[in-house]
């Protein structure tokens, strides 16, 4: 066996419509087709593939540290999406990664799900405005 890629995330969620909301605003991801399942869920797709399933539950999953951490994506477009981010009052942390050129954009879901889109750090030396 090989892997070939990586498929989806999914994330359990008590305030499913809130969060195709956020994903949508803040990420771009857009509802799409899902299986007809006996539960309350949402695929959220980048282009054509499903990249978030949510799964609507009754109540927040247990506060305990969560064996993932976060997930992630890669983005171009660095200026835009923080000025999305900032005019939606998106909180974000930026972090460089040492030595392999990538800045990260860390933020988090209404559920308070770590994400961080990763960006090549060229993008934050923005040209001089003449």
């Amino acid at each position: 066996m090989a892997l070939i890629a990586f498929d989806h995330v999914n994330i359990r969620t008590a305030r499913l419509n809130a969060m195709v909301a956020w994903y949508g605003e803040v990420l771009g991801l857009h509802p799409g087709p899902r299986p007809p399942f006996g539960f309350p869920g949402a695929w959220l797709y980048l282009g054509e593939q499903a990249l978030v399933h949510l799964v609507g539950v009754d109540a927040p999953p247990a506060g305990r540290d969560p064996g993932l951490e976060h997930f992630a994506m890669r983005a171009k477009g660095l200026a835009e999406f923080l000025d999305r981010v900032d005019r939606l009052g998106v909180p974000v942390e930026l972090a460089e990664v040492p030595g392999i050129g990538v800045l990260q954009v860390n933020i988090h879901d209404p559920d308070g799900n770590h994400i961080h889109i990763d960006f090549d750090a060229t993008e934050r030396e923005l040209p001089d405005a003449d």
